[in-house]
Formats: C-alpha cells, structure tokens, sequence
C-alpha cells in the first residue's frame, strides 16, 4: 500500500527544485562540502555531541542524552516504516536530470532520515541547552539541503521529515514534562 500521489503541479515544482539543486551539487566544491554534512548527519555528529553532552553536562547532560538517543530510535523506526509504506523511489532514479551524488543508504526517498533524524535531535537540545540554537538549527538546515542537493531526496521528503522530526521532538519533551 502507498500514500496518494502528489497533484500535477506540485510533482512539477518539486522536480524543478530537485533538478535546480542537484545540478548546483554538481561542483565539486559543493558536491565535497554537502557529501562531507551528509556523511556527518549519518550519525557521527549526533553521536558525538550525545557523548559531550553526557560527558560535559554532568547527570543532567546524560538524562538529556539518553533522550537524544530515544527520541533518534524513535525516529529512526517511524521513517523505516513510512520509507517501506510510501515506497516514493529516489529521484535520481526517477527524475531525468538528477543524478546521485554520494550512494544512498536505503531505496526509498519519502521521508529523508536525516533530515528527520536532525530536525529531532536539534529540538531536544535546543529546549535543554538554547546556546546550541544557531549552530544546531544551522547544521540541520545543511544536513536537510544535502539531501536534495545529492541528488536524494526531493524537497518534499525534506519538508515532511521536516515536520515528523519537529513534531516528534516536541513529542520527546511533552513527554518528559509529563513524566517528571
């Protein structure tokens, strides 16, 4: 079973965008500057910056880390599930124009993973530590432009991870209020 397809026009504009950014990938200088935030947003960062957290931040610092790494599961098993329900094929594989600039970890393109995965990450450690705002908005912002930019994802599967992972981070914190 797979989600209804997107209208016409809507198809159209998200192709152009995919075709747009994906040729812009295209140099090198681009294409080894978003390869190498992909590569990060794989997991490497969000690790890493779980491991400071834990390590900087005391007791505190491993409870929000512990959180980090539940709300990531989380989202790594909810975008499994809908990759497999939607079934959208990548559009390097689909789209005339657009080529895969790094390979892909999976089959599917709706919803991008990483950009989930960031989106969620950056609202758990942005409410616990808001210093990281910029720094944490922007590299998520990057790791989402990757994706298209590779030749991966259409900008529709980043905005919708876009939104999952905002909306299931938020879900992370409500959560922990409630609990608390």
């Amino acid at each position: 079973m797979s989600a209804a397809p997107p209208s016409p026009r809507r198809a159209s504009l998200d192709r152009r965008m995919c075709v747009a950014a994906n040729r812009w990938g295209a140099r090198r200088a681009i294409g080894v500057f978003f390869g190498a935030i992909s590569r990060l947003g794989d997991g490497v960062f969000w690790y890493s910056l779980m491991t400071v957290i834990a390590v900087v931040g005391g007791w505190r610092g491993v409870s929000v880390a512990v959180q980090m790494a539940i709300t990531g599961l989380t989202a790594l098993m909810l975008y499994r599930v809908l990759k497999r329900w939607t079934r959208r094929p990548r559009p390097f594989r689909t789209c005339p124009g657009v080529i895969a600039h790094v390979p892909p970890l999976d089959e599917f393109s709706f919803p991008s993973g990483h950009t989930l995965q960031a989106v969620s990450f950056t609202v758990v450690a942005v409410s616990h530590y808001p210093m990281l705002a910029p720094f944490l908005i922007g590299f998520a912002a990057l790791v989402g432009a990757s994706r298209v930019i590779l030749g991966l994802h259409y900008p529709s599967d980043v905005l919708a991870a876009t939104a999952i992972g905002g909306g299931l981070g938020t879900l992370s914190l409500w959560m922990e209020r409630a609990l608390l």
